[in-house]
């Protein structure tokens, strides 16, 4: 990586839209190394012995370290640099991945799953810093799209091309092999020119962490982001098993549907941040465009929840792909309102919490759907969509940057909000 010495302003569109290609691969490998494990549940069950609750614990084991880390990992992402510390986080998680492959024991599984908690807690802080440096915000739909589409085609990837993979090779060999591929992103990363805000150092820490804590809207998207993380992960980490468990797919067809599925959501994502990008630019408030979203996507979330509980089995196939959809929709907002309300200056922090408390999720839902029947389980998933809404819609007075002023450690002075 090489410091540009332009300032990221001066970035044209093709460094500016490869730079957000880049990181979006990188969630995107972050999304199929995470999601290896829940693919290959019930074959690690089968071949270890473990019992479903240490499945549920299993799963959960990732979300302890990687919540945990969320806010260090956006500390470092603005005093060391997002460039370096994303390099970083991604070689050990893809270590953490191969090394998956050679364990023999349900304590190493759970050790493992914590190391790769520890690596991929860069992603998020460090997407966000580089994003809301280096992209506009009239682009930041668009951007987040992008990202939002390469990290839900992560599991797409992960749960069809990795359980056919496992189908036939084994799920051992699939880890080495989705490992070592993840490796080869750093190749094209040691190359690309990054905005020295994003590589280098940050020599102030402005505003400071008091000042963050303070503000509702923190807390309003953390709680929805909570909200929206506890169905996500539930479905990522439970759908495989619960497709094969409860009806009766083959491990081909599982792979087969629920990776349809993900693309769905993927794409879905792609669109959705263009076309609320476009509404913005027509005139539109951001305000107005990314709560629509989030109120269309946690409603629906309720109505989908239940329709795979207790429907038939052709309308639980459909609602779990109109849930892929919401889910797709509401994507590029759980960034982009971070990055629109905190700015470049605050945003690795801001994300870092943000991302822990909705990660706190993925270390509830898998362990906590070990212990319940999946009905009661989809009956929890839909309860916990409702928070989203008090979070991203009452607990956010209005999504637009917040103006930081440069003597709020010593005045505590609250910041100022610009119009939208």
């Amino acid at each position: 990586m090489q410091p540009d010495q332009r300032t990221d302003g001066d970035l044209t569109a093709v460094a500016r839209w490869s730079l957000v290609a880049l990181v979006a691969a990188a969630l995107l490998i972050n999304y199929v190394d995470r999601g290896a494990v829940p693919t290959a549940a019930h074959l690690i069950q089968a071949d270890l012995g473990l019992s479903k609750p240490q499945l549920g614990l299993l799963l959960s084991g990732f979300f302890w370290t990687y919540a945990l880390l969320q806010l260090p990992a956006g500390w470092l992402a603005e005093r060391v640099g997002a460039g370096r510390v994303l390099a970083g986080g991604l070689a050990l998680w893809a270590c953490a991945t191969m090394l998956v492959g050679l364990a023999q024991s349900f304590t190493a599984l759970l050790l493992l799953r914590l190391l790769l908690g520890v690596g991929e807690s860069a992603g998020f802080p460090c997407m966000s810093k580089v994003l809301a440096s280096a992209v506009p915000v009239r682009h930041l739909g668009t951007a987040n799209g992008i990202v939002g589409a390469a990290y839900l085609f992560g599991p797409a990837i992960g749960t069809y091309g990795g359980g056919l993979l496992m189908a036939q090779y084994g799920w051992r060999a699939t880890f080495w092999v989705l490992g070592a591929l993840s490796l080869l992103w750093l190749l094209p990363w040691s190359q690309i020119r990054l905005p020295r805000n994003v590589l280098a150092s940050t020599t102030a820490d402005t505003p400071p962490l008091p000042v963050l804590l303070r503000q509702t809207s923190l807390w309003g998207a953390s709680l929805g982001h909570f909200s929206n993380n506890y169905v996500f992960y539930f479905m990522l980490t439970w759908l495989p098993f619960y497709l094969v468990h409860e009806r009766g797919l083959s491990t081909v067809t599982m792979a087969s549907l629920a990776g349809s599925a993900y693309l769905v959501n993927a794409l879905t994502a792609l669109c959705a941040g263009w076309v609320i990008d476009r509404f913005i630019a027509a005139g539109g408030r951001a305000n107005v465009a990314y709560k629509s979203v989030m109120v269309a996507g946690h409603a629906g979330y309720v109505v989908c929840m239940l329709c795979i509980a207790l429907a038939p089995p052709f309308w639980s196939f459909v609602a779990i792909f109109v849930y892929q959809i919401l889910c797709g929709i509401s994507s590029p907002g759980v960034f982009a309102i971070a990055q629109i309300l905190a700015g470049s200056s605050a945003c690795g922090r801001w994300v870092g919490i943000q991302n822990g408390v909705g990660n706190l999720a993925g270390v509830i839902a898998p362990a906590l759907a070990g212990w319940l029947d999946f009905k009661s389980a989809f009956v929890v998933a839909a309860m916990m969509s409702i928070l989203g809404l008090f979070g991203w819609v009452w607990m956010i007075p209005q999504i637009a940057p917040l103006r930081w002023p440069p003597d709020t450690s010593r005045a505590g002075l609250e910041p100022e909000r610009s119009a939208s």
